[in-house]
């Protein structure tokens, strides 16, 4: 069995809404998603044994069950039980950028690397809808991660239309690394405190989940319109996060300070992004912000909007 080396980028939400409750227990979702160039470095390995094992460059990272790429690849020994039995076990390298626990997928385009990888390695071929459909058992991140680009995702974010992809937009990604923001908690939160304002309805849930459809963020998106983009941006989940995290808060005020297309906290947090138009003006906003908050704690990237997702790294 060959070793394959994957990218794995990581994402951001332009919008995310949160629009009622589903009978699974999950929260019906109306969001934007949009792939980042910041990525994870994932390798798969042959070894000798029947195992699946982690290594990493970061050390926080665990290696067993709890990481969602160990069990994408227990999955795909779970489906295709005859080729670990042909092929042997698999070892998993993650060479870590996209930051732990951070609002940007890392986890999840971990996972959705080792569902692309094994497909490849074990010649499965899997088309891109079965290997979607398996990430999702996975988490509601992950068949996105799978096609990045630019896309509607709906129900709780694994129902995917795509959009046209943008890639003309540079983004500034900043958060504390002593903040760490629990997604269940968010959305626990947020159940909590606007769950009167949730649709019930099957057809008014439908109706809504259109009306996002046809919306102006779209519009904005079909037209190519940075700074429209910038100006639609909306995430449901500030409302809870930001109040309990002033610090979180203040970094996107910092942003918006100077005079960035937009800013707001990607998916539950912490991390907080800034859309620019070029790569100049990313690097000036990211040492500017780093100048005017001046905390050891305050971790920036620079990036931009790519329109792939899981792809075989170069040679």
């Amino acid at each position: 069995m060959r070793s394959v080396t994957l990218i794995a980028p990581a994402k951001i939400n332009l919008y995310l809404e949160i629009i009622g409750s589903r009978p699974d227990g999950f929260h019906e979702l109306a969001m934007v998603l949009q792939t980042i160039s910041l990525s994870d470095r994932i390798t798969i390995n042959p070894i000798g044994i029947d195992a699946i094992t982690i290594r990493s460059n970061d050390p926080s990272l665990p290696n067993d069950h709890s990481n969602l790429a160990y069990r994408a690849a227990a999955l795909m020994v779970k489906q295709f039980p005859d080729m670990m039995a042909r092929y042997g076990g698999i070892e998993i390298e993650i060479n870590k950028r996209i930051p732990v626990a951070a609002g940007l997928a890392g986890g999840s385009s971990n996972a959705a690397a080792v569902l692309v990888g094994l497909d490849l390695i074990w010649d499965l071929g899997l088309t891109q809808d079965e290997l979607q459909t398996l990430g999702a058992e996975i988490g509601s991140d992950v068949p996105f991660c799978i096609s990045g680009g630019t896309a509607l995702a709906t129900g709780r974010g694994e129902v995917l239309s795509p959009l046209l992809n943008l890639d003309n937009l540079y983004v500034v990604l900043a958060k504390f690394r002593n903040i760490a923001i629990s997604t269940p908690w968010a959305y626990q939160t947020y159940r909590q405190q606007f769950s009167s304002s949730y649709i019930s309805e099957a057809d008014d849930l439908k109706s809504r989940q259109q009306r996002v459809h046809s919306g102006p963020m779209v519009a904005a998106i079909m037209k190519r319109d940075g700074a429209k983009i910038g100006q639609l941006l909306h995430n449901d989940l500030e409302k809870v996060a930001l109040p309990e995290y002033p610090q979180v808060a203040d970094l996107r005020d910092a942003f918006i300070a100077q005079g960035v297309l937009g800013a707001m906290m990607s998916g539950s947090g912490p991390t907080v992004f800034a859309l620019v138009e070029s790569q100049a003006e990313a690097d000036r906003v990211s040492d500017a912000v780093q100048n005017q908050i001046a905390n050891q704690n305050l971790l920036l990237w620079t990036t931009k909007f790519v329109s792939t997702g899981i792809h075989l790294a170069e040679s």
